[in-house]
């Protein structure tokens, strides 16, 4: 099928043309070996309206064959990762048309089943794979059991009985890792051991991921109990380094605090070696001074408030002093 040929059928008007032209728009854009800018262009805009039109099995389908294209539409790919994984995987596995950044944004906002997938990637970013192995053992995440627990005398086991298998039921290893996986992604208010950090995380995940700057700077301003403005200062500079200390401040793991960060500032890490240097500066900059540097910008807050006053002041009484010498100069006159 030539170029041509694929262009055709965006203008084929057959009843139940929805479904047919999505298949037949995608296969015809496989067929190509070197498509343009513009053919790509097209495809998107021919498929992405149809989207919600057509069936799961279209999707499946579609998803599979773009996961073998090179020069796959970006925005189509990215539409079809935010399904679920049954129709997902192929293009989570294969597809060069996510880059490290969509992965990374992929898992945060799917969890567990989007990053297994992404495991089974040729030469995956080890950031990445660290992050996944995190998901995967979330025994590495650090809680902080209650107070009324950490009192008590340590329970001793039961002495087994003679001849008696310790070894755990079949079966038990993955229900308790599986159990464990569940509490950590728990939204907040459900449970009653639930670690503070987790919500805070949460909501600082989901709105870096909107993209829009405001919500993420309302909620950083509620983690660390600082003002809109301050915490605008801190993600309005041009590199993440205030942003580190903040994530520092509180407490994240080094692929959470990566991930705010990446969402936060993606055009800071080009490559590899800029992820590096990230997660080097995080692990050593220490928390303390992290917190030190949160509670200077308390201390700032007011003193930009004082310094605001007083800009107002200044200005008013140079307006009023104007005004008085233009009364006294038409008098006179």
């Amino acid at each position: 099928m030539s170029s041509s040929d694929f262009r055709q059928i965006a203008i084929r008007t057959e009843a139940g043309k929805a479904e047919r032209l999505f298949r037949a728009a995608v296969s015809a854009f496989c067929s190509l070996t070197r498509p343009s800018r513009r053919e790509i262009a097209q495809l998107e805009d021919l498929t992405l309206p149809l989207f919600d039109e057509v069936s799961v099995e279209s999707r499946r389908y579609v998803a599979a064959a773009l996961s073998e294209c090179e020069y796959a539409p970006a925005a189509l790919v990215r539409r079809l990762a935010e399904e679920p994984v049954e129709i997902a995987a192929p293009l989570l596995t294969r597809s060069n048309a996510l880059s490290d950044i969509d992965l990374i944004a992929l898992i945060g906002r799917h969890g567990l089943p989007h990053a297994r997938a992404i495991a089974r990637r040729k030469e995956l970013n080890a950031t990445i794979a660290h992050l996944i192995r995190a998901l995967e053992k979330p025994t590495l995440v650090k809680t902080r059991p209650p107070e009324t627990v950490t009192k008590l005398a340590p329970v001793k086991p039961a002495p087994a009985e003679a001849g008696e298998d310790k070894r755990p039921l079949p079966g038990e290893a993955e229900d308790n890792a599986r159990r464990r996986l569940r509490s950590m992604m728990r939204p907040a208010g459900e449970g009653v051991a639930v670690n503070p950090v987790e919500p805070t995380y949460a909501k600082l995940r989901e709105t870096a991921l909107t993209g829009n700057a405001a919500f993420f700077q309302t909620a950083l301003a509620d983690a660390l109990d600082i003002d809109f403005t301050t915490a605008r200062l801190v993600t309005g500079q041009s590199s993440y380094t205030a942003l580190l200390s903040a994530l520092k401040a509180l407490d994240l793991s080094e692929d959470r605090a990566f991930l705010i960060a990446v969402a936060v500032y993606p055009g800071e890490f080009p490559h590899p070696q800029a992820i590096r240097l990230f997660l080097d500066r995080y692990r050593l900059l220490h928390r303390e001074a992290a917190l030190d540097k949160v509670r200077a910008w308390k201390t700032e807050t007011p003193s930009r408030a004082i310094r605001g006053n007083a800009v107002e002041t200044a200005g008013a009484e140079h307006q009023a002093s104007n005004s008085d010498g233009t009364a006294a100069s038409l008098k006179a006159s």
